[in-house]
């Protein structure tokens, strides 16, 4: 039983070290045309929305807006892969 705890708590201090690694890290994501990149912290939170300044020239705002949707959306989902792809192994662990 003792055993078993300790794995436990190392899979628990495990688990909250990469946890610590994801919310410092930096992701980027892109619109379709990569014309829009958007980057995202770990947290959740961005940190910054690049326009290449020819799309200001080609677009309207509603396009610049749909762009930097798509970028916004893109970095989320990029965050989300790499947080599964840390966490998988040591969750895999656990059952």
């Amino acid at each position: 039983m003792t055993d078993l705890l300790q794995r436990m708590q190392h899979q628990q201090a495990e688990i909250d070290r990469i946890r610590r690694d994801i919310d410092s890290s930096l992701v980027s994501g892109c619109s379709r045309d990569n014309e829009v990149t958007a980057t995202v912290r770990g947290t959740g939170r961005f940190t910054e929305i690049a326009i290449d300044p020819e799309a200001l020239r080609r677009y309207d705002a509603r396009d610049i807006g749909e762009m930097v949707a798509e970028a916004a959306n893109d970095a989320l989902e990029q965050l989300a892969k790499t947080a599964e792809q840390r966490l998988t192994p040591v969750l895999g662990e656990l059952g």
